[in-house]
């Protein structure tokens, strides 16, 4: 009974079960330690990324910092270099605007000295009248008449007997001739040339100023120019030749205003005006896009008039379009 027991099948069924976990525990236990150790593994694999992304936070974050420090650094650069640039060309703007004042001031020193020039041209030519007259009064005088004592008598004939004729009759006294009497007319000293109709080219000269510097262009203009056909030969009118150039300058007209410098600079070169019409010619050159005459025009007046505030404009002038002041 006990071998049919043993011999059926559910008993082999359960033998072999009874045997498969005998076998399987063991077997299960060990993987169950290798996960475990696997778990572990991932777990400290994950506690390093953790740490590693939160220390790469850290120095991003150091980092951002950094880079907003250097972006503030920059814009408080940007904003001293722009404030920079800015009193720089302030200060330009404020010693083009000296230099101006300065050239004007110029300017009218010369005039002022022009017009004592013609003043004192004016008291030196009364002075040679005054000197002419002076000499024809002297020579009518010296031609005068010398007014007599007495009659002379001859040498050889006694002082005390009365002359005799011929006859020995004593003749009677001899006929004197009348002397001049403060009465009579005396030739005149000749008088100066009475002065001519128009006003003198120191009048039309300051006339034509005085309208200019009150704005008066048109005015001012038409006046220069009829002191140029009075007086075409007088160093005021190269005065006037340079005023119609600021004028034609002032009302845009270029053109004109480079002529009007030409006639300064070629009809009379001993005019005080010659430095300014050097660089107001090359400016009207320039603002006509006549770039290489405008430069040969500011390069003639620093070797004419080196030392000159007007060659100083130019220098500056030619420094802000980065062109040397000589040619090389």
């Amino acid at each position: 009974m006990s071998s049919l027991t043993f011999r059926s099948p559910s008993f082999r069924f359960a033998a072999a079960a009874l045997l498969f976990c005998g076998l399987a525990v063991p077997r299960a236990h060990a993987v169950s330690k290798e996960m475990i150790q696997l778990q572990t593994q991932i777990q400290q694999l994950q506690d390093a990324i953790a740490r590693l992304q939160q220390s790469n936070d850290e120095r991003m974050g150091v980092l951002k910092d950094l880079v907003q420090q250097t972006a503030d650094s920059v814009n408080r650069m940007s904003v001293d270099v722009n404030g920079l640039k800015l009193a720089m060309q302030n200060q330009q703007e404020a010693l083009g605007a000296k230099s101006d004042q300065l050239s004007g001031q110029v300017q009218a020193m010369n005039d002022s000295i022009d017009e004592l020039k013609a003043r004192l041209a004016r008291m030196e030519k009364a002075l040679g009248n005054i000197q002419s007259q002076q000499q024809s009064t002297a020579a009518i005088l010296s031609n005068l008449p010398q007014s007599q004592g007495g009659a002379a008598q001859p040498n050889n004939a006694p002082s005390n007997a009365a002359p005799t004729n011929g006859n020995g009759v004593t003749p009677g006294p001899a006929p004197t001739q009348p002397l001049p009497t403060a009465d009579a007319p005396q030739p005149s000293a000749s008088a100066p040339p009475p002065a001519g109709p128009g006003p003198s080219a120191q009048d039309m000269y300051r006339t034509a100023y005085s309208d200019y510097m009150s704005g008066k262009y048109p005015l001012a203009a038409s006046e220069f120019g009829d002191l140029i056909n009075a007086y075409p030969d007088d160093n005021l009118s190269g005065n006037a030749y340079f005023y119609q150039g600021e004028i034609a300058l002032r009302t845009q007209k270029l053109a004109a205003a480079v002529k009007d410098y030409d006639h300064l600079l070629e009809r009379y070169p001993d005019n005080t005006k010659i430095p300014a019409a050097h660089l107001h010619k090359g400016e009207a050159m320039l603002a006509e896009k006549q770039t290489d005459g405008g430069v040969r025009e500011l390069r003639a007046l620093i070797q004419r008039f080196p030392n000159s505030p007007e060659a100083t404009q130019a220098r500056q002038k030619l420094a802000s379009m980065h062109i040397p002041a000589s040619p090389r």
